[in-house]
């Protein structure tokens, strides 16, 4: 999009106008906090008045605002709101940096399109919101689109896809295919096509910790599921009341020294520990969750795990320092201390899982995969991804549709960049 006065940082993509706005690190703490995002978050509900509050990603780095554009080109209201956003964000030292804006999903090629779509969507519990495009109703979560298989591709994706919901919705699904999970993990299900998804039962937070302030009997934490990450998604009724939450959310959390992700949308805020996160110092995590419960109570919340999913990308590769300093590469992501993990820094983005394949697999490691990677970024970034990627080790490859540019990984696995 051109660029306009008072709106600089913004770009027009993936349906809305999006800007990513760095978080200054409060005196005296080294440490950006959660606080700045809430503060313009508050900012911005006076903004709107009672009309529905944007899309809003607070991290401990900074915050993430969508505004979305129905039928078409963002108009006057939409230009007039992000430039509000921008000078609240500027008074509160933010800054903007649209290097940082992607969003990432998943497409799968197949030649029983309406069998295979309704197994996914039904698996993710997603929402149509185009032709064969399904989204997490939450949009938190990446998009799936499907497309027509041009040709057979009968063995193992080296792309897969684990998905954790709640354990009474994993057990309906299950039911509704009529599968047994199998796989190593014992988790795995299959799509017509043979596409497998890791479809994970979460679990509540630990009951029987050594801390006794932090039994959940005692300090309530049933709001609370373990998904990968411990988290809860509050339904909410106002502007007014998102925000409420989020500054309390936010208070705790810098107090206790947590980097949460707190997502806010129109019908509610998910407050998300991150991937494993959780898991650093239990029993103070459970407190801070007792403590973030008992805060949406007084505002008169109520939770709704079902809405909760968490979402991750593995890859099956011979070479896998060559594919995980690709991808990194591409995506700006980082390795985590452990090792096995890549993740988004600014945690807006799904989780990638490398695993090493066995180099006698060739026919496997020869067939295209049914299943890549889409990447929406601003069109002025594009040809700069591109670079980076074949720098990286990539190949650019010829495009399958107008409008699109599709690079591949040292080993064929492939990303479609997008720009609309």
């Amino acid at each position: 999009m051109a660029e306009l006065d008072g709106v600089d940082g913004w770009r027009a993509f993936d349906g809305g106008l999006s800007a990513w706005f760095d978080a200054p690190s409060p005196s005296p703490s080294p440490s950006p906090s959660l606080g700045v995002g809430a503060a313009l978050v508050a900012r911005v509900v006076e903004l709107v008045g009672g009309r529905e509050l944007p899309d809003f990603d607070l991290r401990a780095g900074g915050v993430r605002v969508r505004i979305g554009v129905r039928g078409g080109e963002p108009g006057q209201a939409e230009m007039t709101l992000a430039g509000g956003i921008s000078a609240a964000a500027q008074e509160l030292g933010m800054v903007a940096d649209p290097a940082g804006l992607q969003v990432l999903r998943v497409a799968v090629s197949s030649g029983e399109l309406a069998s295979v779509a309704s197994f996914w969507s039904s698996a993710f519990a997603y929402e149509p919101v185009g032709d064969l495009r399904f989204e997490d109703p939450l949009r938190r979560d990446p998009a799936i689109s499907f497309y027509r298989l041009d040709e057979p591709r009968p063995l193992r994706n080296r792309i897969h896809v684990d998905v954790s919901r709640p354990s009474e919705a994993v057990e309906a699904f299950r039911a509704a295919v009529g599968q047994e999970p199998f796989g190593p993990w014992g988790v795995a299900l299959a799509d017509p096509d043979g596409n497998e998804i890791d479809l994970v039962p979460g679990g509540e937070l630990p009951t029987e910790i050594s801390d006794a302030r932090a039994r959940t009997d005692e300090a309530g934490t049933a709001d609370w599921r373990v998904l990968f990450g411990a988290m809860t998604f509050y339904p909410t009724t106002s502007p007014a009341q998102a925000s409420c939450l989020a500054t309390a959310v936010a208070a705790l959390a810098d107090e206790a020294g947590r980097p949460l992700l707190v997502d806010l949308r129109p019908d509610g805020v998910t407050i998300d520990s991150g991937k494993d996160q959780w898991e650093e110092d239990t029993a103070g995590f459970v407190r801070l969750a007792a403590r973030i419960q008992s805060a949406a109570r007084e505002l008169g919340l109520s939770a709704d795990p079902a809405r909760l999913r968490f979402v991750q990308f593995g890859i099956d590769a011979v070479d896998v320092a060559a594919v995980k300093d690709f991808w990194t590469t591409v995506l700006g992501y980082q390795e985590t201390p452990r090792g096995y993990d890549l993740y988004d820094p600014r945690r807006l983005n799904p989780t990638f899982i490398l695993q090493e394949m066995d180099a006698a697999e060739s026919e496997r490691r020869r067939q295209r995969n049914r299943t890549h990677f889409e990447l929406l970024v601003p069109a002025d970034l594009v040809e700069s991804r591109l670079a980076t990627a074949v720098a990286a080790g990539g190949t650019i490859l010829p495009a399958d549709r107008p409008g699109t540019r599709t690079v591949a990984d040292p080993e064929g696995n492939e990303l479609t960049l997008i720009t609309s």
